[in-house]
């Protein structure tokens, strides 16, 4: 069964990493890899109430691979940890197959009380680098999370979130979800708005100078006295 779950593994690093040139690498190079396998027998265990015995696997894991996972933590089958460096999954987290978290992704609570205090990853979730996914919520299967992102609600199915905090930009039907690696060329919500603003902008400075025109109002050009008190403010060279 372990045997089993190692090749599954080893399959799905050189599916999802391109950069992958063959077996013998994964199985040697890659710590996201290995902290999954120290983690299924820190998990072993941690179901067994040898929870000291649990902490002391998950600590050595983290000591060589820069992933700390907590023995608690559910994962599923397929999940592709990549890099890995600076991944925290706390103890109640649940991660479902086939997802794939790059490096410095947490997974965290936002509570002091027992139980239920992690977030719940469906299936083929993506999650971007350093995102930080809090509290007992849940994301749906086919989801993205982009870099930098902080989600502290719930994530429907298919739907991808960016932002501070996470905010939903697009949404998939249940037909077409698809692992998708483009998490680089997520929407951003802030440049729309800003695109949105300047065109707003452009649009009122016609207005105006089409009153002034109309009106014989000579203005200065608005810009040219932006320009000018920059300069004023600007430190002498020295």
């Amino acid at each position: 069964m372990f045997l089993d779950r190692m090749k599954e593994d080893i399959r799905s690093a050189m599916k999802k990493d391109p950069a992958a040139k063959s077996i013998l690498e994964v199985v040697l190079c890659y710590p996201g890899i290995h902290a999954l396998w120290f983690h299924r027998v820190a998990h072993f265990f941690y179901n067994r109430k040898m929870h000291i015995v649990a902490r002391l696997v998950s600590h050595f894991a983290r000591f060589i691979t820069g992933v700390e996972i907590h023995p608690g933590a559910n994962i599923g089958r397929r999940v592709f940890i990549d890099h890995g460096m600076g991944v925290v999954i706390g103890e109640t987290s649940e991660i479902g197959d086939d997802s794939l978290i790059y490096k410095g992704v947490v997974l965290g609570g936002t509570n002091l009380e027992k139980g239920k205090r992690h977030p719940t990853l469906g299936k083929n979730v993506v999650v971007g680098s350093n995102a930080c996914i809090l509290g007992p919520i849940k994301i749906g299967d086919g989801a993205k999370v982009g870099s930098g992102s902080v989600v502290v609600k719930d994530v429907p199915i298919g739907a991808t979130v960016v932002g501070v905090p996470g905010k939903i930009v697009e949404k998939k039907t249940a037909e077409k979800l698809e692992l998708d690696f483009e998490h680089g060329n997520l929407p951003d919500p802030v440049a729309d708005v800003v695109k949105i603003m300047l065109k707003m902008q452009h649009e009122l400075e016609q207005r105006l100078g089409a009153i002034e025109k109309d009106h014989n109002i000579k203005a200065r050009n608005i810009f040219h006295d932006y320009e000018e008190k920059a300069t004023e403010e600007l430190p002498d060279d020295k």
